[in-house]
This record gives structure tokens, C-alpha cells and sequence, in this order.
């Protein structure tokens, strides 16, 4: 089935054939040999059909590990990236997740696949109208679409067992700390250059956190306030 998206003038396909199930296969082999180690996230990623959160021109390489375009100036990350924020978060069933930074909805899916509720806030409303009309994520009700401010958070539905941040922010948010349990943690790439350090936060019982510095990655930035064009 190909469904045509009017916002993007994109066409995307709903078949998932026993090619892209093998080429999924490979891809979890080689985010395995990069490291990813958690079951639980390589079997999500065998799961998830990539390519239904990407154009069709996009159909034959979907599999290989690398970044896309999906319109907006957004791409959807490298597979081993989304694997990499997601084992590093140490997701638990039915815990609280906030995502700051919806674009594809891949890395949402595959949070809610291990188990996650997730609460995913994004600042480009052709983006936040897509994910609400797109079929395949309806077959996920603990997911929970937001169209808002990354650094405001969603302090309504606060707290948060966990936070990742899929943009690279140029600080750590103040209100995004204050919006995790005690004992939360923070997974976000932090820096304003081309390149951003991952980080782990921990968030202590008097309000401040621990840090862990991980490796270097390279993501769109992080805006502030909505984008309603």
C-alpha cells in the first residue's frame, strides 16, 4: 500500500516484505558490532519497519545506518544513534518517558516498543500533523503526541522516569531537570558546534544531578518555541 502525504508531496510505502525484514536483520548485526549490547533495543530495531517513517525514494538504503531527510529541515537519526540514546536511558516497562523532538517518531516507537509510556513533544507542527495521521502509529496507545516547546517540557504530566532529548541543545534545560523523578535519568547531547558530547544525568534528591559524559555525536539543534509555517 503507498499512501501519498500532501504535506510533503512524499510517497510512502506500508509493505513490509521478507527484503526488508533481512536488511533489518543486517542492520542490527552492525549496531551490535558498534557495541549496542541491550536486547531489548536490538529487538525493537528488528521490529520497527524504518522505512515506513521515510520517503519511498528512500526504500532500497532505509536499512543502511545513517541519517535521512524528512522535510523540515529534520532528518531521522542513525539507527545506532537511536539504539546508542536508548540503551543509554536503561528503560524500564511502563515507565514515563519524555521525548523532546518527535520528528519521524522513530526513536518514539522504538522507546514504546520496549515497554515505555511515552509523552514526545515536537516544535514543527507539519511534523506533529503527520505523526497524528500517520496508520502504523496508532498500533502504539502509550505513546502520546505533544505539539509544544522542547525546553518547557510537559510539566502537566510531570514527573518523568526519563528524558531524552534528540537534538543538540545548546544548555541543559532547567525545567526539563525539574520535570524528572528523583533517581530519573537524562539522556541528551549538549553542545553548540558541529559536533555535541552525549550526557547521562541523574537526578538527585536535592534537586541537582550527576553527570556522565559518553560519546560525540552530531545532531540538528534544538530551537526553542513552536513552528507553526
Amino acid at each position: 500500500m503507498h499512501v501519498r502525504n500532501t504535506a510533503y508531496h512524499i510517497m510512502r510505502t506500508f509493505d513490509d516484505t521478507y527484503r526488508h525484514k533481512g536488511l533489518r536483520r543486517q542492520l542490527v548485526d552492525t549496531i551490535k558490532q558498534k557495541g549496542i549490547t541491550d536486547e531489548r533495543v536490538l529487538e525493537a530495531i528488528l521490529n520497527i519497519p524504518r522505512h515506513f517513517f521515510m520517503d519511498l525514494a528512500f526504500d532500497t538504503i532505509a536499512y543502511e545506518d545513517r541519517a535521512f531527510p524528512i522535510g523540515e529541515g529534520q532528518t531521522i537519526s542513525q539507527p545506532y544513534t537511536v539504539a546508542y540514546q536508548t540503551q543509554l536511558l536503561e528503560v524500564k516497562p511502563f515507565e514515563k518517558v519524555l521525548e523532546i523532538g518527535t520528528g519521524s517518531a522513530y526513536q518514539a516507537i522504538v522507546l514504546a516498543e520496549i515497554g515505555a509510556h511515552v509523552y514526545t513533544i515536537e516544535r514543527q507542527k507539519k511534523l506533529f500533523e503527520i505523526n497524528k495521521d500517520f496508520p502504523y502509529l496508532k498500533r502504539y496507545p502509550s505513546l502520546k503526541f505533544f505539539y509544544g516547546d522542547g525546553f518547557e517540557g510537559l510539566p502537566t504530566y510531570a514527573p518523568f522516569d526519563k528524558v531524552i532529548v534528540t537534538a543538540a541543545a545548546p544548555f541543559i534545560p532547567p525545567k526539563l531537570i525539574a520535570q524528572l523523578k528523583t533517581g530519573g535519568k537524562m539522556v541528551i547531547p549538549v553542545g553548540t558546534g558541529n559536533v555535541q558530547r552525549m550526557l547521562r544525568l541523574t537526578k538527585l534528591a536535592d534537586g541537582g544531578t550527576t553527570e556522565e559524559a559518553f560519546d560525540n555525536f552530531s545532531f540538528v539543534p534544538m530551537l526553542g518555541g513552536r513552528n507553526s509555517e
